[in-house]
């Protein structure tokens, strides 16, 4: 057996201590392992389950005389840190570690490779803190059955090696290649931020099932309004009546429209579930937006900097093409020019191919005058008249009618969600590859949302104009400038929230997904090109 004599005589300049569950990841998959190490925190039903049936054994308050919980547990040796279940036994006595571990009843309650690893590396450790260890048992709480684990100097010599080869990949700059076709993909916790199968630009084998599928966006919009805290739900109300009660694990993030009041205790508790705030004017500008302080892949940030201050015209070129070819699409679609359809097709391959950043917003600026001169003829029928009837063309704020007051608010619902997803991958919003970072702008979300304009934004202002969801009445003329009324903005988050929560099929991967999630695979498919793991980038496209 692995004794505390052997351990210590390794080298003890192993660097901060790493966690044992990370040691566990590492087992599993060695790109989850780098994966967590950087941040990337993700939350499954499977790993709420294993929260649930570890609820009581998390609470150190829980224990008596002869029973430990929740010990925490080190190995200066190993450079090793982690947490012990339980421990059985009296004081001055051998010890016996119960590990709990959620297996779903229809599967068998067996031992694992990994469970054997955990249990030599609790031991270790607790040795090396001068505790005898007697047994080491898996408790399977779906089950209610203990299986005691005999331990050989096999698993102790594993378990050690698999600490060294833990530090060597997450002190690697970039993360292992994904696995190839395995089956553990479909189970894995990390699946929607990994991407194995988009890694490679392939279709995925299997279908893959995103995390948190029910989780939404809340947005406040009700002037005077306050959102807070109140038994583990996000609480929205106004003067004592109550607007809104949702699950805190339901919500995914949080939007601020005007005059709204947040309270900290909310603030604290979104930023522990790294779930960011964004803050809108009441027109609809985005102003800013709030996170947690350990936002992942912090060295990637760095690299994304770098990237940004030399340049990538190759995803440039990708943003504007997709943008060119989604707004062609749009204007085929629900249009009536189809000449400028025409040209904006050859405007979107010279974009691709574009040889400077200068050429490539030349084709750009093209583009979008021919589809700006044609966006008119998307606003047919009698409910849209009054919109028509006034628009010229685009133009910026102050919008001068309701077609560019409406672009205008969606543009920037849609900026709110390409920053959530930035924030989410642990990217810098403002450091960017096509819009300027001197300008202090969120470079990098301006950049995300340009593919997206036209089958997000865009098409949510023709269908509510065009079915009467926005009417002459949820528009006000101030100054020489047209603005929403409190009803014209919730007719617009309503159908923003519908068509971003639309599915479609991904013309790359080929799986059924939603624009939201979509959003999200773009953004991280740009953090792979910036550390090096992703060999292009490609813009998402509609047909």
């Amino acid at each position: 057996m692995g004794t505390v004599t052997e351990a210590a005589s390794e080298s003890s300049a192993t660097g901060d201590p790493i966690p044992i569950s990370l040691v566990i990841h590492t087992i599993y998959c060695p790109r989850r392992a780098w994966l967590d190490s950087v941040g990337e925190k993700t939350d499954t039903m499977q790993m709420q389950a294993g929260r649930d049936s570890h609820q009581r054994t998390d609470d150190p308050a829980q224990s008596r005389p002869a029973e430990h919980r929740a010990v925490d547990v080190r190995s200066e040796s190993l450079g090793l840190s982690g947490r012990c279940d339980v421990l059985e036994g009296a004081p001055g006595t051998p010890l016996t570690i119960v590990e709990y571990k959620a297996t779903p009843v229809r599967r068998r309650p067996d031992v694992t490779y990994a469970n054997r690893v955990q249990l030599a590396l609790q031991k270790l450790c607790l040795e090396e803190m001068g505790e005898r260890v007697e047994k080491t048992e898996v408790y399977f709480t779906g089950h209610r059955r203990r299986v005691e684990v005999d331990l050989t100097d096999d698993d102790f010599v594993a378990a050690k090696d698999a600490v060294h080869r833990t530090r060597s990949i997450i002190s690697s700059a970039t993360a292992p290649a994904p696995l190839d076709d395995d089956t553990r993909c479909g189970w894995c916790s990390h699946v929607s931020v990994c991407l194995p199968s988009e890694h490679r630009y392939e279709q995925p084998r299997r279908r893959i099932i995103a995390a948190a599928p029910d989780a939404q966006i809340v947005h406040c919009a009700t002037a005077g309004a306050r959102a807070s805290l109140k038994g583990g739900r996000l609480e929205v109300s106004k003067q004592g009546e109550q607007l809104m009660s949702v699950p805190m694990e339901r919500v995914l993030g949080l939007v601020i429209h005007g005059n709204v009041d947040v309270s900290s205790a909310l603030l604290r508790e979104m930023f522990w579930r790294n779930r960011c705030v964004v803050w809108c004017s009441w027109s609809g500008r985005v102003i800013g937006w709030s996170h947690g302080a350990d936002s992942p892949n912090g060295l990637q940030r760095v690299q994304q900097h770098v990237a940004s201050s030399q340049g990538r015209l190759d995803i440039a070129q990708q943003m504007v093409s997709a943008k060119i070819a989604n707004q062609a699409t749009l204007l085929r679609r629900n249009g009536n020019a189809p000449d400028l359809v025409a040209r904006m097709r050859q405007l979107q391959h010279y974009a691709a191919r574009a040889a400077s950043l200068n050429d490539l917003m030349g084709f750009e600026g093209e583009a979008a005058g021919l589809y700006f001169e044609a966006f008119g003829s998307m606003l047919e029928g009698p409910t849209a008249e009054f919109a028509a009837s006034q628009w010229t063309g685009r133009h910026r704020r102050p919008a001068p009618d309701p077609v560019n007051s409406a672009l205008d608010y969606t543009y920037a619902l849609l900026l709110g969600e390409c920053i959530r997803a930035l924030v989410a991958c642990g990217l810098d919003p403002h450091a960017g590859f096509l819009h300027s970072s001197t300008r202090n702008k969120p470079a990098l979300g301006l950049d995300l949302m340009e593919e997206l304009r036209a089958p997000v934004a865009d098409s949510v202002v023709v269908r509510a104009l065009r079915n009467g969801e926005l009417g002459a009445t949820d528009f006000t003329q101030r100054m020489g400038a047209c603005r929403l009324t409190d009803r014209g903005r919730k007719q617009l988050i309503a159908g923003f929230e519908r068509r971003i929560e639309t599915s479609f099929k991904h013309p790359v991967f080929n799986y059924d997904v939603t624009w939201r999630r979509a959003i999200e695979v773009q953004a991280r498919l740009i953090l792979g090109v910036i550390d090096g793991t992703q060999a292009s980038y490609r813009g998402v496209t509609v047909r």
